[in-house]
């Protein structure tokens, strides 16, 4: 009886073992346990990343060949380290110190060791690398560019690093990623599928086949095509512009929110950060502390937008029905804070709705804010008012574009001011500056131009974006498609438009008409303070344009931000309308304006604040 319980027990408990195994293998079984099988060998086939258009179907960025050295660790055996880091190109203390890394990553797992061979060298170490066991050469896809420009809108890729491994198991140690710009907001629809081969090894750790017979490999796929919105004739274009100057520019569709061209000054060749240099140049690009080639001024930058601000106060004007086209405001020069004369460069007199916006009269603006606040009981209510129309315009805020970064602006509101002044301590007279943009205002390029698209569209827009279309069914976030809707009525913005267009006609703007072509803009004048050794300066002011065309059926809306550029037209208005003559006629008939325009530059003024030399001060923008 014993023996036969024993037996029965010894039979059950194989029968156990067997039964688990087999759920294990056939039911439980993950592609993921064969990571732990030392006998398996994972090799990874990298798809090429997606190609990138331009809005007409030019090629801006595609692919070229580069190859990495990888090492698996544990399968290395003793070599000769100077004539192998001799052909890496490498010093023997940094290849010590990529094995250890390797080894602390996986002994078992490939590491990149040396990445982005060119062809060059591949072509000299590839017959030689027979002689070092555990080493071999993987091909990859760099980045080419078929323009120089463009690089804060594209973006750039690099290898994955610890927190990538850690918070995304799809990749593997030496990979590469998107960064910035398009190739971080769309790095998955870009990078594709990688494709996994698995290898069977022998005892004595040769390859002898694939794993099951290739049952558990995958193929990789490619990365998608994506088309985006720049114009690139025009981005390099407005690049050249702004060679020599600090500033953003953004331009924009207005009939569909596509953005024509984002130029961040200075720039850089996306070509930098690619290849074995990648690492050297992107150093000298990120510690350059003055002119900060990789900080994006177009969406970044927030200045006061100055006088082009003008224009919404004085659509809130006529919305909240306190003033009309016809309305009278006298200017002295000036207008009085009390018993201080507030500057104004008009010339003063009378002026009605249409001069107070082609001549930029301060007192005009500054009575049309005194109105909107008069209205109403309180200064709380009359702020909660002006501040819900200006964020109708996508004023302080994100404006939800699908870029990666930005910056919100601002539009202050009752909370900012009783924490700055105190509770029922300040009033409109108080806040006056904001009624010609200065004070606490302040907005990035994107958001100016959006602004003025919503202007040129009387009334909405479309939040503003670079894809285009991806791969072949070319289907983009509806977001995209759907208008916002200001709350200003349509009827109040053609009084508003028909002084924009007066700019150029009577105003501020007149030196810089283009034959054939009307336009409606505005000019700013920004004052730029900085803080030296503590101490708060007056720098040369910004120059500020916004502008659209054609009036009527409008094509292009763009705002041009240039640091330090005196007065809005000097600058900012002379580059704006260049760009605009070349968006919609294809050439520039202006060929003096275009020549001063590229070949000036304002290095010198940028050098002033390290230097005794005195700024230019335009004492009439405050």
């Amino acid at each position: 009886m014993k023996k036969l319980l024993l037996s029965s027990v010894v039979v059950l408990i194989g029968f156990t073992f067997i039964g688990r195994l087999s759920y294990l293998q056939l039911f439980r079984f993950s592609p993921d346990q064969i990571l732990d099988d030392p006998a398996i060998k994972k090799v990874y086939d990298y798809p090429e990343r997606g190609y990138i258009y331009d809005r007409d179907g030019k090629l801006l960025v595609g692919n070229q060949p580069a190859y990495d050295v990888m090492v698996i660790p544990r399968e290395v055996k003793p070599l000769d380290t100077l004539e192998f880091c001799t052909l890496l190109g490498i010093e023997k203390p940094e290849f010590l110190s990529k094995m250890e890394k390797a080894r602390q990553y996986s002994p078992r797992l490939p590491s990149v060791l040396v990445p982005q061979l060119s062809k060059e060298d591949y072509a000299k170490l590839q017959e030689k690398m027979r002689h070092f066991t555990g080493f071999y050469i993987q091909k990859r896809s760099l980045r080419y560019y078929n323009t120089k420009s463009a690089a804060n809108v594209l973006g750039y890729i690099s290898e994955v690093n610890e927190w990538d491994l850690k918070n995304n198991p799809y990749y593997v140690a030496g990979e590469l990623k998107g960064r910035t710009g398009i190739e971080k907001q769309y790095e998955e629809t870009l990078r594709g599928r990688k494709g996994v081969k698995h290898i069977q090894k022998d005892r004595f750790n040769r390859d002898i086949g694939p794993y099951k017979d290739g049952k558990l490999d995958t193929l990789p796929q490619q990365g998608k095509e994506i088309q985006i919105t720049l114009d690139k004739t025009l981005q390099e274009y407005g690049e050249k512009l702004m060679h020599g100057k600090r500033g953003g520019i953004v331009a924009i569709e207005p009939k569909t929110g596509e953005i024509l061209t984002m130029i961040s000054g200075p720039t850089y060749d996306p070509a930098l950060l690619v290849g074995r240099q990648r690492s050297k140049n992107y150093s000298k690009l990120h510690y350059d502390t003055i002119s900060k080639p990789t900080w994006d001024r177009s969406i970044l930058a927030q200045p006061s937008p100055g006088s082009p601000f003008k224009t919404l106060n004085a659509l809130i004007g006529l919305q909240e029905g306190v003033i009309d086209p016809s309305t009278r405001i006298r200017c002295y020069h000036g207008f009085y804070v009390g018993n201080t004369l507030r500057g104004c460069h008009c010339g003063g007199g009378i002026r009605d709705l249409n001069s107070g916006i082609y001549e930029s009269c301060n007192a005009y603006f500054a009575g049309v804010f005194r109105k909107i606040f008069d209205k109403y009981e309180t200064t709380d209510e009359g702020m909660d008012v002006w501040e819900k129309h200006m964020k109708s315009f996508g004023l302080g805020d994100y404006l939800g574009t699908d870029l990666p970064t930005g910056a919100p602006g601002r539009i202050p509101d009752v909370a900012y001011y009783d924490k700055w002044y105190g509770d029922g301590r300040w009033a409109a007279s108080t806040i006056i500056s904001n009624s010609i943009g200065q004070g606490e205002i302040a907005a990035t390029p994107l958001q100016l131009a959006n602004m003025t698209a919503a202007i040129a569209n009387r009334g909405y827009f479309y939040t503003p974006h670079v894809i285009k279309s991806i791969g072949n069914n070319g289907k983009i976030d509806p977001k995209y498609t759907e208008p916002r809707y200001t709350t200003i009525d349509r009827k109040h913005f053609d009084p508003v438009i028909e002084g924009m267009a007066n700019v150029y006609n009577y105003g501020t703007a007149r030196w810089v008409k283009i034959p054939g072509i009307d336009i409606a803009g505005k000019t700013g004048t920004v004052e730029n303070y900085i803080r030296i050794d503590g101490e708060r300066m007056q720098l040369t002011d910004h120059s500020v344009f916004v502008a659209f065309a054609p009036v009527e059926n409008p094509q292009i809306a763009l705002a041009v931000y240039i640091e330090n550029g005196y007065y809005g037209a000097r600058y900012a208005g002379h580059i704006a309308s260049l760009l605009i003559e070349k968006y919609i006629k294809g050439e520039i008939t202006r060929k003096d304006l275009e020549k001063r325009m590229l070949e000036k530059t304002l290095e010198h003024e940028y050098a002033k604040p390290y230097s005794d030399e005195p700024f230019e001060i335009n004492e009439y923008v405050w």
